[in-house]
């Protein structure tokens, strides 16, 4: 599992900061971006991205809009995208599965789910 290369995409610098720690310690390659659209440039510059940890709620494109485009794009439609997310209302998981994404992790993150959903895609 560990040596997959994980993008984190991600308005705010601490929750990157975070979970980079928490997944290099688990043996993880990691890329981060601070918006979706710099999240697409590092996917164009980084094909070996296996799976993307995208924040829901950030200015300009949140996840939702991110997750839309990226399933309409050739190279990124086929990239498993974990909604990591503060929304952690009833119905919210099923609003991000629905928007296209394939697992859900609502903040704070739970180390031991954050490895089961990610061990569902890079296992």
């Amino acid at each position: 599992m560990p040596n997959k290369l994980i993008l984190i995409i991600d308005d705010d610098p601490r929750n990157i900061f975070a979970l980079k720690a928490v997944l290099q310690a688990k043996g993880f390659l990691c890329v981060s971006a601070l918006s979706a659209r710099e999240g697409f440039s590092c996917i164009a510059q980084n094909p070996s991205v296996k799976l993307v940890l995208m924040d829901m709620m950030m200015p300009e494109m949140d996840g939702y809009e991110a997750i839309a485009f990226m399933k309409r794009s050739a190279d990124m439609q086929d990239l498993p995208v974990i909604a990591v997310t503060a929304q952690a209302m009833v119905g919210d998981r099923e609003r991000c599965l629905l928007a296209g994404a394939s697992g859900y992790l609502s903040k704070p993150v739970n180390v031991d789910n954050l490895l089961i959903e990610i061990k569902k895609y890079l296992g």
